[in-house]
């Protein structure tokens, strides 16, 4: 496969264009710029997004790993594993299983090797979050999505004092520079007081 016109390659646009195609059936939306759209499939654009903005140079499995970060997964219903924490861990193992065959199937299907496959994978898994920049830049997205999408709807159910635990928790993981950004991000009054709340 060759380059396309925007420079990205043709195996990376096809993979993310099948990974798009499947999160569009999540039943789950979310309003994004106050237009209703799939989940999954705007979270996972959002994702992205933060991806290309936070390192310029991602390469294809950083940009696959953002976009298929939980691809498809409502598939596999919480709700459907025990209460508690060892349920929830039992249902985290059975997504990553899940996630990481669909993956695979997806990516070599338009041309990528296993290897690239199992890269992918492990960035979702976020293994060697201390180690490879790559995976933190993930993490970082996956925070920023996380303030941009759902920060006001769980600070809800939470309550301010809750929340700002979530927060302080949330900024812990993101590399000093996402943190700015997240400072910048333009969530509202109530979710930067909280936001400094939570640095406190």
């Amino acid at each position: 496969m060759g380059i396309d016109a925007t420079g990205q390659s043709s195996k990376l646009g096809a993979a993310l264009a099948t990974i798009d195609e499947a999160n569009a059936d999540d039943p789950h939306t979310i309003a994004v710029d106050g237009v209703a759209r799939p989940k999954e499939l705007a979270h996972a654009e959002l994702m992205t997004d933060w991806v290309r903005r936070l390192d310029p140079d991602a390469d294809d499995a950083q940009l696959v790993a953002a976009r298929a970060h939980h691809l498809r997964r409502w598939i596999l219903a919480r709700s459907d594993y025990p209460k508690g924490r060892a349920g929830y861990l039992r249902w985290r193992t059975a997504q990553a299983k899940r996630h990481a065959a669909e993956v695979a199937e997806i990516v070599t299907a338009v041309g990528y090797d296993h290897d690239f496959a199992a890269d992918v994978s492990a960035i979702v898994a976020k293994k060697g979050l201390s180690t490879d920049p790559r995976v933190q830049t993930h993490e970082d997205a996956l925070c920023l999505v996380f303030l941009q999408t759902q920060l006001g709807d769980l600070a809800d159910k939470l309550g301010d004092d809750h929340m700002a635990e979530v927060l302080a928790k949330t900024l812990v993981k993101m590399s000093p520079a996402a943190v700015l950004i997240a400072q910048e991000l333009d969530l509202g009054d109530r979710a930067a007081a909280l936001l400094e709340a939570a640095k406190g």
